[in-house]
């Protein structure tokens, strides 16, 4: 062997350099992922809140459709308007257009106002959309659709609730399908004022 030329055993390892690390070099990196930290926080928390404020919708939704699949029996159809005004009821923040009439009417000199306003506010919540009804009602269903609503919807919701048997059985099939589809409209899109 010829001394000049190296041997393999002379060969060495080279050191690795040190890992690079991933942790942010300045401070406006730490600036940054606080900031998307907390924003993730803020976001994740807004949306459960609003999970939670539309539990009442899920609910009602699932309640519109097994009355659906049982449209042809008149229990069905007359559980329509009540399940409406639980909706409308269960809503956060709901203002009826005529909530303020019934402040306005306790506030009247005269004894017939008084009783009228008393004896209504006792059975119902003020400024409850339950008092509310015809011209009111489809106001307030109105003001809270994102989509235009039939112009008699409130009178086909007093028609199921009130109509006898014999009218409920005639209505047109198309006819039923149509209310179903209407109410599950604004269930599924009413606007809430947060």
């Amino acid at each position: 062997m010829n001394p000049a030329i190296p041997s393999i055993d002379q060969l060495k390892e080279m050191a690795l350099p040190a890992p690079v690390s991933y942790a942010p070099q300045t401070w406006g990196w730490w600036a940054l992922l606080a900031l998307l930290i907390v924003t993730l926080v803020v976001l994740g928390a807004r949306r459960y809140w609003q999970w939670r404020r539309d539990r009442y919708r899920r609910e009602a939704l699932m309640r519109l459709e097994e009355l659906q699949q049982r449209s042809n029996d008149l229990s069905a159809l007359r559980e329509l308007p009540e399940l409406l005004k639980r909706v409308a009821i269960s809503m956060p923040n709901a203002k009826p257009v005529g909530a303020g009439l019934l402040a306005k009417a306790s506030c009247q000199s005269t004894s017939i106002l008084n009783a009228m306003a008393s004896s209504r506010a006792s059975s119902l919540p003020q400024g409850s959309p339950a008092a509310l009804g015809n011209e009111d009602w489809q106001a307030f269903l109105q003001r809270h659709s994102k989509q235009p609503l039939p112009a008699d919807f409130s009178q086909q919701l007093s028609l199921l609730a009130y109509a006898p048997d014999a009218t409920l059985r005639a209505m047109p099939t198309e006819q039923r399908l149509q209310l179903f589809s209407a109410c599950k409209t604004w269930v599924e899109r009413h606007h809430v004022a947060a």
